[in-house]
């Protein structure tokens, strides 16, 4: 060896010279031939922006179970409401026929008045002794549908039959 002349591995050679391998490549020239997916594949353009369009359809599909969910509850507190008006009907004109409360022209008046306060319609109202039997339907129909309810009130079934209260 002449002097001057480097004797340590690897001086005078060149970037990936004498080397195994992947050795002298850089991590750049590596990473270019992963780009796409995970297994070097490239990307197929019909790929693109499927993610967008998958989140976009939960987005929808939450916003329509909402609505339903919304227009559900909505049908439970009108019938919960007209049903509530309906009870009170019969139980007003229930107390009419039993004599209770005076005035107001009669077990079934009675009972139109109070509905009306409950922004509800009287249907009918059938009096048969001291028992009282209502039917109302709601104001505002609910997707197309009245809401109708009915309600019966009176003394039990076991009490004494009774014209009115007792000194």
């Amino acid at each position: 060896m002449a002097q001057g002349e480097g004797t340590s591995k690897g001086e005078g050679k060149s970037k990936g010279e004498g080397t195994s391998q992947g050795e002298g490549t850089s991590r750049v020239e590596r990473t270019s031939k992963r780009e796409g997916t995970a297994r070097g594949r490239p990307a197929r353009p019909d790929d693109a922006g499927s993610a967008s369009v998958a989140a976009v359809s939960v987005v929808v599909a939450t916003a329509v179970l909402a609505v339903a969910a919304l227009a559900g509850t909505q049908a439970l507190a009108e019938r919960s409401r007209v049903a509530g008006a309906a009870d009170a009907s019969a139980l007003a004109a229930a107390d009419a026929a039993a004599g209770l409360v005076t005035g107001g022209g009669g077990p079934c008046s009675l009972a139109a008045s109070l509905a009306s306060a409950n922004t509800v319609e009287l249907v009918s109202c059938v009096v048969e002794g001291l028992v009282v039997t209502v039917v109302v339907t709601g104001a505002a129909a609910l997707l197309g549908v009245p809401v109708r309810a009915a309600a019966t009130a009176g003394p039990p079934p076991s009490a004494p039959d009774r014209t009115g209260p007792r000194p």
